[in-house]
């Protein structure tokens, strides 16, 4: 048995310890809003100034300082079990899972304009306005404050996310339930890898003549091509950096290809 300074001792560090551990803990910010229909979480974003772009990279060039306003935006990508509550809404089929499963995977083989068509529908549905974020909005909800390649540092590491050559151990080769790594500092998880996530914009090659205020660049570029961001399952980490613009065709199908929400103020 312990003597009575050896308990309050003993009592002492265990205190200390758990104090420490919560500290050191990721303070997850809490959801702003829950979306009924689907259940949907959304983080608020405070609007502010950031560095867009890179010079590592031709198609992220110029590097520029953009101004957003406060949104919100999606904690996860889209999934199958929130993406078929709207198909079976609106008599839509539900895409393919590849085999891998549905319910908290991120949906994928979903074109733009099927993304754009669940947007509206939750509009609908919620009395809110839902849309796909600029390419702007994303880089910086997903940024959170990062001037890094990654949310957490310039390397990629290890089991940070899903992409190709990112896993301690063998690589996964498919898409991961949402949440299954650590988010960012605004609680936003997969920014990195799993899905790239479809924006509004339209392609533009560089970012010769982008807007500065946030919103979506659609004049002067092809908009039958729209930008995707994050990277995915399949590919390696430099498609996944926070900076690299990738852009696919609107009425592409991939098993790459996925989105996230964002919800106006």
């Amino acid at each position: 048995m312990l003597k009575m300074g050896s308990q309050h001792l003993f009592a002492t560090l265990c205190v200390s310890l758990l104090l420490t551990t919560a500290a050191s803990a990721k303070s997850i910010p809490a959801s702003a809003y829950t979306e009924p229909t689907i259940g949907m979480e959304f983080v608020a974003i405070p609007g502010g100034a950031f560095t867009m772009g890179t010079n590592e990279q031709h198609t992220a060039q110029p590097v520029h300082t953009v101004t957003v306003k406060p949104f919100l935006i999606g904690r996860y990508e889209v999934t199958f079990e929130q993406y078929a509550k709207f198909c079976s809404s609106t008599g839509r089929p539900i895409p393919a899972d590849m085999g891998w499963g549905t319910g908290n995977r991120p949906v994928i083989n979903v074109t733009w304009n099927e993304a754009v068509a669940f947007t509206e529908w939750l509009s609908i549905k919620s009395g809110k306005r839902m849309r796909l974020p600029t390419e702007s909005e994303w880089e910086y909800a997903a940024r959170a404050g990062a001037s890094t390649h990654f949310p957490w540092g310039n390397e990629i590491g290890t089991d940070n996310a899903n992409c190709k050559g990112c896993s301690s151990k063998e690589d996964v080769r498919m898409t991961v339930p949402v949440g299954s790594y650590a988010p960012n500092d605004f609680g936003l998880y997969d920014v990195v890898g799993n899905v790239y996530e479809w924006c509004l914009d339209a392609q533009h090659t560089t970012y010769e003549g982008a807007p500065i205020d946030g919103s979506a660049w659609l004049i002067g570029g092809d908009e039958n091509q729209r930008i995707s961001r994050s990277g995915s399952w399949l590919q390696p980490p430099v498609e996944a950096q926070l900076a690299t613009r990738c852009w696919e065709t609107m009425d592409r199908v991939s098993e790459e290809l996925g989105f996230r929400v964002l919800m106006e103020q």
